[in-house]
């Protein structure tokens, strides 16, 4: 092993180049702050794209890691173990589900929804029943089958031919989906909030509506939350703010604070689809990532938490728009809890990347949500202090944003 330093260079000359990451490397992080190579200290609202529920090495994490590491690590699915059967047994006393299926990742989690629903779909008699609805600029992952659900033609256009049998429809528009959800239709998959599509919230009416017409064609339900999930939105999943019972819930991101890990929600009439070998993982269902699951979940799972996030998207929201008051560059924020998007005004169309980049040489990390959105998605425990620090740094983004346009 070279004792060279790692440089940024390193990763043009080893990596395949899917990613384009910033120019400095983080090294260390603490709460909602981190620090690169150089000691450059940055406030972090971007929560490794809603990862970090808990902010940085949190003791919480850090101890249910530690401990697991010191007894059971990986054993795979010819066998269970305790941590993950606690995560279940938690994830099914707080939600609507009846089972679990654990996996490592949102894409994992929605590959499996996606596949249930054919097998439900092939199970129920009705010839043909195999179609599945999704939503104009939808994220649901990059497996193939995923990418092809997801309505963003730059994520699928060159990886032809397409798995078939995909209809895409206009989001938070009713009658679009009226006109195509039939007796053929074995699933609806609709995200409450759109994220990476540019943080577009469900209208409660669409999803109601949703609800009931696959309860009138026997279609399943699926949400999306792998990343509304886990406290992002103020309650524990986003569905619970609507009225609406999904038949399928998938959830990863947060629900392991940082250590990979996803899952797939459904009730008993539903899960009996599935039997023996129909589906698996190598790693999925992991004692470590039970373990820290477990740990995070219950943390989140708690008034003072979730009611935190609720104060916090209260005074994220009232700060953003004083600042926009001053500035004048956004048309909308919008979001839900904290999963926030910051829509920038017509003029400055197409200015997302260059407004976040700009945000991390002033010493905040943000995201992006489409060309047109800046997207906040920090520690759901993110001290108050940290949010006044980080928007102060927005700011001076802001007005050399501005002052470069002119």
């Amino acid at each position: 092993m070279s004792n060279e330093l790692i440089t940024r260079q390193d990763f043009e000359q080893y990596m395949v180049p899917v990613f384009a990451p910033a120019q400095f490397i983080p090294v260390k992080g603490k709460g909602s702050r981190l620090w690169d190579q150089q000691g450059r200290e940055y406030i972090d609202f971007a929560g490794g794209i809603a990862v970090n529920a808990l902010g940085h090495a949190h003791p919480v994490a850090v101890n249910a890691l530690t401990t697991q590491a010191q007894t059971l690590w990986h054993i795979g699915n010819g066998y269970t173990n305790e941590p993950i059967l606690n995560l279940a047994k938690q994830l099914v006393e707080s939600t609507f589900a009846d089972k679990a299926f654990f996996c490592n990742s949102g894409v994992e989690a929605n590959e499996a929804a996606l596949k249930l629903a054919r097998k439900i779909g092939l199970n129920s008699g009705v010839a043909g029943k195999n179609q599945i609805v999704a939503f104009n600029n939808a994220f649901h992952g990059r497996t193939l089958f995923t990418v092809s659900v997801g309505g963003q033609a730059k994520y699928s256009q060159d990886y032809a031919p397409l798995p078939s049998g995909i209809t895409h429809v206009a989001y938070n528009d009713l009658d679009a989906a009226k006109s195509v959800i039939n007796e053929h239709t074995c699933a609806v998959i609709v995200e409450p909030i759109q994220g990476e599509g540019g943080v577009i919230p469900a209208n409660v009416e669409f999803l109601q509506g949703l609800r009931h017409l696959c309860d009138q064609t026997g279609a399943v339900l699926i949400f999306d939350e792998v990343q509304t999930g886990v406290g992002r939105t103020g309650r524990l999943y986003a569905y619970m703010n609507t009225g609406v019972l999904p038949d399928i819930l998938t959830t990863a991101k947060a629900l392991g604070g940082g250590f990979p890990i996803g899952a797939m929600l459904t009730t008993d009439e539903y899960a009996c689809a599935f039997s023996v070998g129909d589906h698996g993982t190598t790693y999925g269902g992991n004692a470590l990532a039970g373990a820290v699951g477990s740990a995070v979940f219950s943390h989140i799972n708690t008034a003072a938490v979730l009611q935190g996030v609720e104060a916090r998207f209260e005074y994220f929201k009232t700060a953003l728009n004083l600042l926009n008051q001053r500035y004048q560059i956004f048309s909308e924020i919008r979001g839900a809890g904290l999963l926030l998007g910051c829509v920038l005004q017509q003029c400055y169309a197409g200015q997302a990347a260059r407004l976040n980049k700009l945000s991390q040489q002033h010493g905040l990390l943000g995201l992006i949500a489409g060309a047109n959105v800046i997207r906040f998605t920090p520690s759901l425990i993110i001290p108050f202090a940290d949010i006044d620090e980080g928007l102060q740094r927005f700011e001076q983004a802001m007005v050399q944003f501005i002052e470069n346009q002119e």
